[in-house]
């Protein structure tokens, strides 16, 4: 098995500069997938190996559960330096689980306390609450998606900036935007080196919405100018995963992309351009993670499997 464990772990960095590219060279809807893949496969990857490098510690660790065979020697020479590195996934790999399980919980609370909040309203596609706090988020789920808005907001806004807002957060519904930013959300928990991926990722997906709610309308002017007031006056989403107008990033970015044409449709940069390097070394990056967790896992599973007795 040898160092292709730990290759998962920072393979991740070989992604880094396609997040910037895809930002500024891709179409929004290839951005987001591509990116979202990528970080979704490389944190599954960096996992598995946390896992297989536990095995060997927690298997020395005396009354573990784990059979006496898993930790003789071995077993143990498998894992390059596995008295250090196998004590040491274990608080990691509990530090990734909890983590995860804890952004999860979050997420679903924040949802089903909306959901709630929202129980005695008819049952429209958008609900209009009567607050002095503006927002706009979407909101997935439930009986069926809606769109939530305050009446703050919309005094804020005229009517055909409305239009784009409605457009707009009924686009993230449309495209399920949540499950990619969760998504990112987990893999970078998982790998902290991940995190550029799910920054871009949150970037992308509101360009996603915009360039939607621009075809909706017919005024790439009015979504820019929807989304300039917004920013100036809201508070974003009460979580990170639910998509907004108004959601934090770079909001002169998004203006500026909207007051240019629209972008052109590509499913893969070519390879002679910046971009196109960047995104083949990310899947060059992410397939060599994914064939290095493989083989240490079938690795491991051998080693193990002839350690223990019948």
């Amino acid at each position: 098995m040898g160092v292709f464990v730990f290759l998962p772990l920072v393979l991740p960095l070989t992604a880094w500069p396609i997040a910037r590219l895809a930002e500024q060279h891709l179409h929004p809807r290839t951005a987001t997938r591509l990116l979202s893949a990528v970080a979704v496969v490389m944190a599954l990857c960096s996992t598995l190996c946390l896992a297989l490098v536990m095995v060997v510690g927690t298997a020395q660790l005396p009354g573990n559960p784990l059979p006496d065979a898993w930790s003789d020697p071995e077993v143990r020479a498998a894992v390059p330096y596995d008295e250090v590195v196998g004590k040491a996934a274990i608080p990691a790999l509990c530090a990734v689980v909890a983590t995860s399980a804890r952004a999860l919980w979050r997420h679903g609370r924040v949802r089903r306390r909306a959901h709630r909040a929202l129980a005695g309203l008819p049952g429209t596609g958008v609900a209009v609450l009567p607050d002095d706090v503006p927002y706009a988020y979407a909101l997935p789920g439930g009986r069926r998606d809606r769109v939530v808005v305050s009446t703050a907001l919309l005094d804020c806004l005229e009517p055909g900036e409305r239009r784009a807002l409605f457009a707009h957060e009924r686009a993230h519904l449309a495209a399920r935007h949540h499950r990619f930013l969760l998504a990112v959300r987990l893999a970078a928990l998982a790998n902290p080196f991940l995190r550029p991926l799910r920054t871009a990722v949150a970037y992308t997906t509101e360009r996603w919405a915009d360039e939607a709610a621009a075809r909706a309308v017919g005024d790439r002017r009015a979504v820019a100018t929807a989304i300039g007031k917004a920013a100036l006056v809201s508070r974003g989403t009460p979580v990170a995963t639910l998509a907004g107008l108004a959601a934090p990033g770079p909001v002169p970015r998004r203006v500026a992309a909207l007051l240019g044409p629209a972008p052109s449709v590509r499913p893969w940069p070519p390879v002679s351009t910046s971009a196109g390097l960047a995104a083949w070394t990310a899947a060059a990056g992410t397939a060599v993670s994914a064939m290095s967790s493989a083989n240490a896992a079938v690795t491991m599973f051998l080693i193990l499997r002839a350690a223990t007795p019948l």
